[in-house]
């Protein structure tokens, strides 16, 4: 029996994870798009792992560009999270936002948790996505809380004694 594509959305939203945004650059062009999701691959080399849909734009940057940074958002950036994610306003999402450049090229969003650089190591078919394995060449990691989000909705983090 075949889960649909709603059932497994609902399943994977019963897991607490980070917000990230990943950007790109090919040349002049540079693109962006929220992800809810990565994985780390390796230490040594130190690898991560995204995965973008292959209609999505900035899947096409990062191919062109060979490189991509991955944005772990601190809970003051709700607003660019949701900008990031919006296909209505991909146009616009880095009007006003002052990124700076990355050893690789890839835009770093500032106040970010972490922004880990990375260089495109490899790619893989999986479905209707395309996994891009990327080796991290410069971490940069800020004091912020994490922004968190579970079952559609972003959370505090709640720290427990012990």
């Amino acid at each position: 029996m075949a889960v649909s594509p709603d059932e497994f959305k609902a399943s994977l939203g019963c897991r607490a994870t980070g917000v990230s945004i990943v950007t790109s650059r090919d040349g002049d062009r540079i693109h962006g798009m929220t992800c809810s999701d990565f994985a780390s691959v390796s230490l040594e080399p130190p690898l991560v792992l995204v995965s973008a849909a292959k209609t999505a734009r900035t899947l096409e940057v990062i191919l062109a560009g060979k490189c991509f940074a991955l944005n772990i958002l601190s809970a003051e950036q709700q607003d660019l999270s949701n900008l990031f994610a919006s296909k209505d306003k991909e146009d616009v999402r880095f009007q006003g936002l002052d990124t700076h450049e990355a050893v690789t090229g890839a835009p770093l969003i500032p106040g970010a948790k972490v922004n880990l650089d990375c260089t495109l190591a490899a790619t893989h078919e999986a479905g209707d996505h395309i996994l891009c394995i990327g080796q991290v060449e410069h971490v940069a990691i800020q004091e912020a809380e994490p922004l968190v989000y579970y079952q559609g909705r972003y959370r505090d983090l709640v720290l427990q004694d012990g």
